[in-house]
């Protein structure tokens, strides 16, 4: 995906083409497509006077940040050691057989992405899923289809 020149040229202006803000810059980038494209990350380096690897750095140092597009919802299995202990390898495990992805996937129909995440400070509700910004708790393996039907059947996301 190619984002217009003049996107990241209004993003980069909002913030007064200030370098102290690339942080802020890369995330309204990648609220506008969903990660960070090449060509975009070159066009905000070159608009801040930053060398294009100092861009890299910062958008490959937070993992909130993406270089791969990602799905139109993001399911995060947590493997924490609560999580763990209360069966998160198995509910991984059938999390990527519905969605046929391994974690840092994207489905082919750009639906889901799948990611694993060492916490999500919510120990007790053990194993966890996260789809968008809905925990799932206590989920089993057998309640992975049903909270992922959700997503594919109601019209859910963005």
């Amino acid at each position: 995906m190619r984002i217009d020149a003049s996107k990241v040229d209004r993003i980069v202006d909002a913030y007064g083409c200030h370098r102290d803000s690339l942080i802020s810059i890369l995330q309204d980038v990648q609220a506008e497509c969903s990660y960070l494209p090449e060509d975009a990350l070159k066009r905000v380096a070159k608009r801040l006077k930053l060398p294009l690897i100092q861009v890299y750095g910062v958008a490959t140092f937070f993992k909130a940040f993406s270089l791969q597009p990602r799905g139109e919802h993001m399911v995060r299995v947590c493997l924490g050691t609560a999580c763990h202990v209360r069966g998160a390898p198995a509910v991984l495990d059938e999390v990527r057989r519905q969605l046929d992805v391994e974690p840092g996937e994207t489905t082919e129909d750009s639906r889901f992405t799948l990611e694993t995440v060492n916490c999500l400070g919510a120990c007790a509700l053990g194993p966890l899923v996260v789809v968008d910004s809905e925990y799932q708790g206590q989920i089993t393996p057998g309640k992975v289809k049903r909270v992922l039907k959700q997503y594919m059947n109601d019209g859910r996301g963005k």
